[in-house]
């Protein structure tokens, strides 16, 4: 038996804001979605990998999510980090740069971190 990655979710409380976030800080667009009677689940993708990021918004939730200690993440390599920490600083959403390994996080607007990575030489 052998899996394979399909995706991650993560649940938001505004759909459109986070689907704009992820569209500019990070270049994802909306692959498909589905709607049910009490949540909308939108799939954002890379265009590149297939890997697909499901955002699940609970129509009936108000409060924001209680991540814990937010010791999770989903890292992304920038094709061009340099543009990608320009922009993320523009965007006022770096929340943690590790100079010494070479990256840094970005929050959304969820409180979600992303790690961004250079590209792997």
């Amino acid at each position: 038996m052998k899996a394979r990655f399909l995706h991650s979710n993560i649940n938001v409380i505004d759909l459109d804001r986070s689907v704009k976030f992820y569209e500019k800080a990070l270049g994802l667009k909306e692959s498909h979605r589905k709607n049910g009677k009490n949540f909308t689940l939108i799939y954002m993708a890379d265009g590149v990998t297939g890997y697909e990021l499901e955002l699940t918004c609970l129509h009936d939730r108000t409060e924001p999510y209680d991540l814990g200690d937010n010791e999770s993440h989903i890292a992304f390599e920038a094709d061009d980090f340099d543009a990608a920490h320009k922009l993320h600083e523009e965007l006022g959403c770096i929340c943690f740069e590790n100079h010494d390994m070479g990256i840094y996080f970005i929050e959304d607007p969820d409180g979600y971190w992303l790690e961004v990575i250079p590209p792997r030489k």
